[in-house]
């Protein structure tokens, strides 16, 4: 089990309280940290203690701190139910954990009259795969040397090995059973399918279409997104209509045929990848939503390089340049899948998108920014992405 431990001088605490007043202190300790600590006697040794324990997970991930990943504001302590301290990391510490499959931090505190010890144990749970997803991996290997090599650019320097191969079983198990729901859901009632799947962060959506520019929703491959779009997105009923999906047509063109029969049945509008610009502005002037499949690769002619998960990738540049040239809000969305069999679709808070500067390094920010949202939103559920998409490979002119 790995530890990180940090021992901090009350003293150095003492001055930081004298120094600062509370709105400042907010930058070193989250609100929850600052109430348990009270005003009274003791608030500088309890801070103290939480200091040391947002150190102590930092030396959980040496390279992430170095990197400026991550800082000690992104962990916080807190009391659970029954009085005991456990951490509560910011998204940017829990993207961090999800990376090295740590799925709790430990925490033990004390102090003495001069100086505060916590310890950090990182609780690493490992993701198990099905038999069948064992079997598929084994018997029939699709590209299963691509879902390894990226399994491996993304993990490979925070997993064991035996790990990745675990993870790209569940990938293989992740997808056997989203071939039975699809065929499962032509045969379910809409009461049915309204059981299927939880929706949660709808204000995030409401608030965004109320600002009237239109939303552009930010999303890629997670969990079962054929199901959970149609299943879903469907039981926003004052929106039937207004959804319209950037996307490639599917192969073979009788599976293609399918999918757009399902998704024009349920109320939704599609878009070609290539030459919709006009048709875009027209939808976001209505104030309607138009969704950007984000996760795939591009060819130059309609991409920019942008890193993801530490390796540069090709990456369409039009979402960076709508939200840009538009101010449409851009929303965050993704679906998993929970171990009971039910779906989940989550709307987030719009991503803030930067818009001072040059055009071109304003694209190259945005750009970099929606990449590292798709990041944390894939280290959630790391099964349940496409890893057989050839994500990072190298640009060709187009074709």
């Amino acid at each position: 089990m790995r530890q990180g431990i940090d021992t901090v001088e009350i003293a150095r605490i003492e001055k930081l309280l004298a120094d600062l007043d509370d709105e400042a202190l907010r930058d070193f300790f989250s609100e929850t940290e600052l109430a348990d600590a009270g005003e009274g006697g003791g608030r500088a040794q309890k801070l103290a203690a939480r200091f040391a324990a947002k150190e102590a997970c930092c030396k959980l991930f040496p390279k992430e701190i170095c990197l400026g990943t991550i800082e000690p504001v992104d962990f916080s302590v807190s009391r659970n139910g029954y009085g005991q301290p456990e951490i509560v990391p910011t998204e940017k510490g829990r993207a961090v954990m999800n990376l090295h499959g740590v799925s709790e931090i430990g925490l033990s505190m004390t102090h003495t009259e001069t100086s505060a010890t916590a310890i950090a144990s990182a609780e690493v749970d490992p993701v198990r795969a099905p038999w069948y997803g064992k079997l598929v991996y084994h018997l029939i290997p699709v590209r299963r040397k691509v879902v390894l090599e990226n399994l491996d650019r993304v993990f490979g320097n925070t997993m064991e090995r035996e790990q990745i191969i675990a993870i790209a079983q569940a990938f293989y198990g992740h997808h056997l059973k989203c071939f039975g729901e699809f065929v499962k859901m032509a045969f379910l009632s809409q009461e049915a399918k309204k059981k299927l799947i939880r929706i949660e962060g709808g204000e995030h959506l409401e608030n965004a279409r109320e600002e009237g520019k239109g939303v552009l929703l930010l999303t890629g491959h997670f969990g079962n997104w054929e199901v959970s779009t149609v299943a879903g997105i469907s039981q926003f009923e004052e929106y039937h209509g207004l959804f319209h999906f950037i996307r490639r047509p599917l192969k073979p063109k009788w599976f293609n045929d399918f999918v757009m029969r399902r998704f024009r049945n349920a109320g939704f509008g599609t878009l070609d990848k290539a030459g919709s610009l006009d048709d875009i502005l027209d939808l976001l002037e209505k104030n309607e939503i138009v969704v950007s499949i984000f996760d795939q690769f591009t060819v130059k002619k309609y991409g920019i390089p942008s890193e993801f998960f530490g390796h540069q990738a090709h990456t369409f540049k039009s979402l960076a340049v709508l939200a840009q040239f538009t101010g449409a809000p851009v929303i965050p969305a993704s679906s998993w899948r929970e171990p009971n069999g039910k779906h989940v679709l989550r709307f987030e808070a719009p991503v803030k998108v930067e818009t001072e500067g040059r055009t071109r390094d304003i694209i190259s920010r945005n750009t970099k920014r929606f990449n590292e949202v798709l990041e944390r939103i894939i280290l959630r559920h790391p099964e349940q992405w496409i890893w057989m998409h050839k994500r990072w490979k190298k640009v060709r002119e187009e074709r």
